[in-house]
């Protein structure tokens, strides 16, 4: 069986920050609802500060939404490994995705403004 995705523009303004520092703040994130888990906010790169980001070795082929590829956060003070990812082949669900990057809440501080 197929998971169910939806996405849809996120409410408000959102800004994500790693270790205190701002990585980016959006207003025109997308949220996507994938059956059975947690919505994951979406932010355009244009909107992130892409210098902390580094393409890892991680990627996650076969997915529900498409094929991710991930990314370390590079700090002055350390290495987030893995922190965020964005869809490299998404589905037709998951298009409006492409050129977005999510990030994991439990390495980063995602809040809606």
């Amino acid at each position: 069986m197929t998971a169910k995705i939806r996405v849809q523009p996120a409410e408000g303004d959102w800004v994500v920050r790693a270790d205190g520092a701002v990585i980016g703040e959006s207003k025109r994130a997308l949220e996507v609802i994938e059956e059975n888990c947690a919505p994951v906010i979406f932010f355009p790169r244009e909107d992130l500060a892409m210098a902390f980001l580094e393409a890892s070795e991680t990627t996650l082929p076969n997915t529900p939404a498409g094929t991710a590829r991930y990314y370390n956060i590079v700090m002055k003070s350390r290495t987030i490994p893995d922190a965020a990812w964005t869809i490299e082949a998404p589905t037709a669900e998951t298009e409006r995705v492409a050129g977005y990057v999510a990030f994991h809440p439990r390495l980063v501080t995602l809040e809606q403004l």
